[in-house]
């Protein structure tokens, strides 16, 4: 064909390519080829084309952006270091000043797919008549002990009284009570056996084994809030269960073949004695979610109690053992797959209690300050290791420890906080500077060792606050930034008196096992949420004002602890 006089010269050729058939979603593509003299450009480009701008115009205007950013103190690297550490220190810093209660909760659907739930338990201070001495200061931190064979009871006796006993079983239900002011305790409430009977026992993370006061028969044991629980045959442990071969551990004897029952003895760190022997019974325990269960739990008959265990067992039942033992009941539930072995506890710093939960749905999940849980020198406890403690601005020596470092039991079994000698004494000679005309040591008042009488009685700590100076615990480094810290303020190593007196809650802990542990008791533990996880091995705490996990409106079995206790 000849082409058109006046047709124009082909300038380039456009080619459109369709997407095939079978498979639209490919779409359509659109390829431009320029003619020219000059080299072939190729542009390949989707639906339209790009709009083109003057390149010299480009040019300049890159140029003087460059120039402006240039001289912005942005691109300056020493302004920008400086700035991005001046942030990160005011960060740290406002993080351990506003420490406040956050609880981020899993969700819902999270929760339900959890093959784990948890039980929160209202915890609760006790009332009553006050301990006036120190001679009725309880330190837990409970171990089994060899048997002394004259205080055993006679297989014989237990059996009669086990086929004497009433057919009906008993059961368990946990709310927690008590304070420090009062009787140095909290409590929380089981429902054992069916139908379910309650039982008022002491929270004790320093003990291993949950025990109730036990008619089988009683041969020493206080009155108690509630009638003693009375064991069937069907209860009775024998001595070849694992949980009996965990408390006759210690045994100089060997295993009796013709025992029908596991007898133990727990001694605790304050000379008072517990002696009993293992039963299995079921224990009603209501999950957060509203879901009944119960489980067949391993617990001790208590029917010999010794030293001040008597004084604390006139408004409870016995002790809920919380340790890391395989025997304690967390680590029970956890065997059965009810819980996360996780433990939670807040105590207020008022006298209305608080909660306890077991299990990990309740573990808040920002701002939590955490420590590796150490296994050594005590196995069964939750203890830390310490790098460093001041009194205000003043280092306390912590004692004879390995590399200056010390360790840190928390026991909420225990009513007072305990110092090593030598961080004891280091405190007291502290402490002598406050002496004043407002404020002077009573020697007339011995409710603790040491305490002070100011011009008026004293009702609340906020009142001589002044005079004091907080605890500052440091964990994992002996750097004060790069640390993780435990800031116990006055309300939690003072106590007030019956006198109105102001007396000091840190005891010298020589005696207190080997001496060798700073024991944080229920004083130093109030005001804050701690959680022990067994599963990461971590010890946790964040300020609170503990009175229920955010997000959850009510605790559960408050109603009905509040009904047993009119």
């Amino acid at each position: 064909m000849e082409e058109p006089k006046n047709s124009p010269p082909i300038q380039g050729v456009v080619i459109i390519t369709l997407p095939p058939p079978d498979n639209p979603s490919y779409g359509k593509t659109i390829t431009a080829f320029t003619l020219s003299d000059s080299p072939t450009h190729q542009q390949q480009e989707e639906e339209e084309p790009p709009q083109r701008s003057q390149p010299h115009n480009q040019d300049l205007n890159t140029g003087v952006l460059r120039a402006s950013l240039e001289r912005s103190f942005f691109f300056r690297p020493k302004i920008v270091f400086g700035l991005l550490g001046i942030s990160l220190i005011a960060l740290s810093f406002w993080s351990s000043l506003t420490q406040e209660t956050l609880f981020e909760l899993r969700d819902v659907e999270h929760d339900h797919k959890s093959s784990n739930s948890s039980f929160i338990l209202p915890l609760y201070p006790k009332r009553g008549g006050a301990w006036n001495s120190r001679t009725d200061v309880e330190s837990k931190l409970g171990r089994f002990v060899d048997f002394k064979p004259d205080i055993f009871m006679d297989q014989e006796k237990i059996a009669k009284s086990l086929s004497a006993a009433t057919k009906l079983d008993s059961s368990v239900n946990f709310p927690v009570r008590g304070n420090i002011h009062s009787e140095g305790l909290y409590y929380t409430s089981m429902l054992v056996g069916n139908p379910p009977r309650p039982y008022f026992l002491d929270i004790d993370t320093g003990s291993d084994l949950m025990w109730i006061q036990c008619d089988a028969p009683c041969t020493s044991c206080a009155k108690g809030a509630h009638p003693l629980y009375k064991p069937r045959n069907v209860n009775m442990i024998p001595p070849k269960n694992p949980y009996c071969v965990e408390v006759q551990e210690n045994l100089k004897s060997k295993y009796c073949d013709n025992c029908h029952q596991c007898d133990y003895e727990i001694e605790y760190a304050d000379r008072s004695s517990s002696v009993g022997v293992l039963a299995k019974d079921e224990l009603q325990l209501v999950l957060a979610n509203g879901t009944e269960t119960k489980p067949s739990v391993v617990f001790g008959c208590a029917y010999d109690q010794q030293g001040t265990l008597l004084n604390t067992l006139a408004s409870t039942d016995g002790i809920l053992g919380l340790s890391r033992a395989p025997i304690s009941l967390p680590s029970q539930l956890a065997s059965h797959g009810l819980i996360n072995n996780v433990i939670g506890h807040c105590l207020r710093t008022d006298t209305n209690g608080g909660y306890l939960f077991l299990g990990n749905d309740f573990v808040p999940q920002w701002r939590m300050s955490w420590v590796s849980m150490l296994n050594n020198p005590f196995p069964n406890l939750y203890q830390a290791q310490l790098m460093k403690m001041n009194y205000g601005g003043k280092e306390l020596r912590l004692g004879s420890t390995s590399y200056g470092q010390g360790t840190v039991v928390f026991d909420s079994g225990s009513t007072y906080t305990y110092f090593t000698d030598q961080a004891y004494k280091a405190l007291i000679s502290m402490l002598e500077e406050i002496s004043s005309e407002d404020l002077i040591k009573d020697a007339s008042d011995t409710t603790l060792p040491i305490c002070w009488r100011a011009k008026f009685p004293v009702r609340s700590i906020e009142e001589v606050r002044q005079f004091f100076k907080p605890l500052n615990l440091q964990f994992g480094s002996k750097w004060r930034i790069v640390s993780t810290k435990l800031w116990i303020p006055a309300e939690g190593f003072l106590t007030i008196s019956e006198k109105g007196n102001v007396c000091l809650g840190i005891l010298d802990g020589s005696n207190v096992h080997d001496g060798s542990a700073i024991i944080l008791g229920d004083i130093s533990l109030r005001g804050q949420l701690f959680v022990y996880d067994n599963v990461n091995q971590k010890i946790g705490w964040i300020r609170s004002n503990c009175e229920r996990p955010e997000k959850v409106p009510s605790l559960p079995l408050e109603n009905s602890i509040t009904s047993f206790l009119q």
